[in-house]
């Protein structure tokens, strides 16, 4: 039964965060400082989620095959290869430090 309000609940705050978006004025929408906060939260979202996937296991920092990956798909992205180039970096080099032992 807790599950099941843990789902109602979820699903409730879901819906109340996205009213509370459509209900937000058009003119707040447009000062510069909401733009640019817009534009910027999913890049540091991302980088928030990344960050923690790559470098925690449970409530313990770690530095594996993963953090090789990562760093192989910086070095892509600093090279301006394509978005699939860099995913394919990061997976060869992950398995390959993984394969190795690392």
């Amino acid at each position: 039964m807790n599950t099941w309000i843990a789902i109602g609940a979820t699903a409730l705050g879901c819906y109340a965060a996205k009213l509370a978006g459509l209900l937000v004025p058009a003119g707040v929408l447009e000062r510069p400082l909401v733009r640019r906060l817009a534009a910027l939260l999913p890049v540091a979202l991302l980088a928030a989620l990344t960050a923690q996937q790559t470098f925690a296991d449970g409530h313990t920092l770690v530095l594996d095959a993963r953090a090789a990956g990562l760093a192989a798909a910086a070095v892509a992205v600093v090279l301006r290869a394509p978005f699939l180039l860099v995913v394919a970096a990061a997976v060869v080099v992950t398995a390959g430090v993984r394969a190795l032992g690392g």
